[in-house]
């Protein structure tokens, strides 16, 4: 038996597995979607408890990019909803296996889940004790505001480079049969965009409001303050407009960039060749 399915396996297994996702009732997204971003949220929280106390930029990326990737690693083995993987229904819209509505549907209700998630996370860590150890909650800040004070075409660009990256990962793992395969084929395209700096949106929305919830927490801001840190762009508009909305766009354009790819290469013109 092969091990794994080729890429055009791949690409219409997604285009039939896309079209099932936009057939999932509200309900059922919004846990998943809850989900998914709560699993990317704790993968996000994992990596700040790890590196904190490291000054060192290059030892910071490694771990972290050594880290992170398990977060999706179980959004894939839990079948969870996570949307910048949803990116990819786009295949299954342009071989006419679903409509526009129902992906659009698909991609409000996991994007504001994921949201939702990310939210239960951050303010537990921010409110119930986690960021208590050392310097945590000052290093939370100050890789948030730092999001924050990104420009608008670096944000989107990093956005897109790094979607790009989840969805080859998303592909990669169904090109395997077992669950190790899975995890592996989905581990180094994450590991590659941590390492490089991209922006995701849904690790953002853990990142930036755990920073916004440590800056409320008396203790810690004036922690930062006497650290000499400059959180001045941790704002929740630069949240929402100044990071979120170009990675956002970033995001999806990566996806669909990708998704696009594997249609044309794979699925083009594939149901009139078969006639």
């Amino acid at each position: 038996m092969d091990l794994s399915f080729s890429p055009a396996e791949v690409a219409a297994k997604y285009a039939q597995a896309g079209a099932a996702k936009t057939r999932r009732s509200a309900g059922q997204l919004l846990v998943l979607g809850v989900l998914a971003g709560a699993l990317i949220a704790l993968g996000g929280a994992a990596t700040n408890t790890a590196v904190f106390g490291i000054s060192e930029p290059w030892s910071i990326k490694l771990i972290c990019a050594l880290l992170f990737p398990f977060g999706l690693g179980m959004v894939i083995v839990m079948g969870a909803e996570l949307f910048t993987g949803n990116c990819l229904i786009v295949i299954s819209l342009l071989d006419r296996q679903c409509t526009l509505a129902g992906m659009l549907r698909n991609w409000a209700l996991v994007y504001l889940a994921n949201f939702a998630g990310s939210l239960l996370v951050a303010a537990g860590c921010a409110y119930f004790g986690q960021m208590e150890l050392g310097s945590l909650a000052a290093y939370t800040m100050k890789m948030a505001a730092a999001k924050c004070a990104l420009p608008f075409q670096n944000a989107l660009v990093l956005g897109f480079f790094c979607n790009a990256l989840v969805c080859l990962a998303v592909l990669m793992s169904m090109s395997a049969r077992d669950s190790a395969g899975k995890l592996l084929g989905a581990y180094l395209p994450i590991c590659f965009f941590v390492l490089c700096g991209f922006e995701h949106c849904v690790a953002n929305m853990f990142y930036i409001s755990a920073g916004l919830m440590a800056k409320t927490v008396p203790a810690y801001a004036q922690l930062a303050h006497t650290l000499g840190m400059d959180t001045s762009a941790l704002t929740l508009r630069g949240f929402l407009l100044g990071n979120l909305l170009p990675v956002t766009i970033g995001n999806i354009l990566g996806g669909m960039a990708v998704a696009w790819l594997m249609w044309f290469v794979h699925l083009k013109g594939r149901k009139a060749a078969a006639v």
